[in-house]
C-alpha cells in the first residue's frame, strides 16, 4: 500500500471510530486493526493520537475554512461597510460546509459528531488546535454576526452563539433519523440541504430574540 494510501486508511479508519465510540473509548489498536496497518504507521504519519485527532478534524476543517475564507472576502467586497444580513451569514456558513463535504455528503454528519464529542469529552487540545490552526477566519466570521447583531451584548451573544451550535451539532448528528421520519411523516424525501433550509431560520431567530424574552 502506498503511503498516501495509508495515511488516508488510518484516518477513514479513525474518524469512523471516534464517531461511532468516542475519542477516549477507541485505541490505537483498534484503528490500526481497521485499518489493517500496523502501529508503526499510525506513529510515522500522525506520531500520536492526539495528532491523529487534529488530523481527522484537519481534513474536513482546512478545505471548509479555505472556501469559507473566500466567501467571506465576496460578502466583504459586497457588503462594504454595511452590516451583513444575519440569514445571509448563516447561509454562507451552511452552503460552504456542504460544498465542502460534497464528495461525501454523510462527512458533515460525521463532522459534526466529533466536533460534539471534542466539546464534550474534554479535549481541549482540540480546541486549541482549532483556535491556533483556524482561528482567524472564524473570527473574521464572528466579527461579522457581531456587526449583525449590535443590540446583543457580548455575553449574549456568546451564549446564543453556542447554543445556535448545540442545535446544529444535534440537527446533524441525527440527520439520517431525521430525514427518515419526516419522509414517513409527510411522503416526500428529504435530504441534509432540506434539513438545514429548516433549521436557518429557527437559528437566525433564536440568535435575534429580545434579551430576557
Amino acid at each position: 500500500m502506498a503511503q498516501k494510501d495509508t495515511a488516508r486508511s488510518i484516518l477513514d479508519a479513525a474518524e469512523e471510530l471516534f464517531s461511532e465510540r468516542g475519542f477516549a473509548e477507541t485505541s490505537l489498536r483498534n484503528i490500526t486493526t481497521k485499518a489493517d496497518v500496523n502501529l508503526a504507521a499510525v506513529n510515522y504519519h500522525f506520531g500520536s493520537k492526539k495528532s491523529l485527532i487534529q488530523a481527522v478534524f484537519a481534513r474536513f476543517l482546512t478545505p471548509f475554512v479555505a472556501e469559507l475564507d473566500k466567501a467571506l472576502n465576496t460578502c466583504d467586497a459586497e457588503q462594504g461597510e454595511q452590516p451583513a444580513d444575519l440569514m445571509s451569514l448563516l447561509r454562507l456558513l451552511s452552503d460552504t460546509a456542504l460544498r465542502s463535504g460534497a464528495d461525501r455528503p454523510e462527512r458533515l454528519r460525521i463532522f459534526m459528531r466529533l466536533l460534539g464529542l471534542a466539546y464534550s469529552q474534554g479535549q481541549g487540545h482540540v480546541r486549541r488546535f482549532l483556535r491556533v490552526e483556524y482561528g482567524h477566519v472564524f473570527r473574521r466570521y464572528s466579527d461579522l454576526l457581531t456587526r449583525a447583531t449590535p443590540e446583543l451584548s457580548d455575553e449574549d451573544r456568546f451564549w446564543r452563539v453556542h447554543f445556535m451550535l448545540g442545535a446544529t451539532m444535534f440537527t446533524l448528528n441525527g440527520v439520517d433519523s431525521l430525514t427518515a421520519m419526516a419522509e414517513h411523516d409527510f411522503g416526500k424525501p428529504t435530504a441534509t440541504p432540506d434539513v438545514i433550509e429548516q433549521l436557518l431560520p429557527f437559528l437566525a431567530s433564536g440568535l435575534k430574540s429580545p434579551a430576557g424574552a
